[in-house]
């Protein structure tokens, strides 16, 4: 299986800033995506950002487009959130994924919790 580990998580205030990191096994950047995913208490998992093997031409929710930008380093086997302007709203908990592509996503990792106060 493949290990994806996340860290970054934390609270911040309204308008801060924080930047998620997710280590991966080499094997997971073999496949031709990699993605992140949100879930706060009472609602659906929701899609965030995903990125290709490549890197170019990112995909985002219109929930967080122009605030939150995904990137990946293969050499170091890393993919990364820079999430700016952070909302109350964007509470949750965070959650990397890879696989071949973004409907295939079959290695998770444990998630880390993001609190933006008010």
């Amino acid at each position: 299986q493949v290990q994806l580990v996340e860290s970054g998580g934390g609270l911040v205030q309204a308008g801060g800033s924080l930047r998620l990191s997710c280590a991966a096994s080499r094997r997971s950047f073999t496949s031709g995506t990699m993605a992140w995913f949100r879930q706060a208490p009472g609602k659906e998992r929701e899609f965030v950002a995903a990125i290709r093997l490549s890197g170019a031409n990112p995909n985002y929710s219109d929930s967080v487009k122009g605030r939150f930008t995904i990137s990946r380093d293969n050499v170091k086997n890393m993919v990364f959130l820079q999430m700016n302007n952070l909302k109350p709203e964007d509470t949750a908990v965070y959650y990397c994924a890879a696989g071949p592509n973004v409907v295939d996503l079959g290695s998770w990792g444990q998630g880390t919790q993001v609190t933006v106060s008010s």
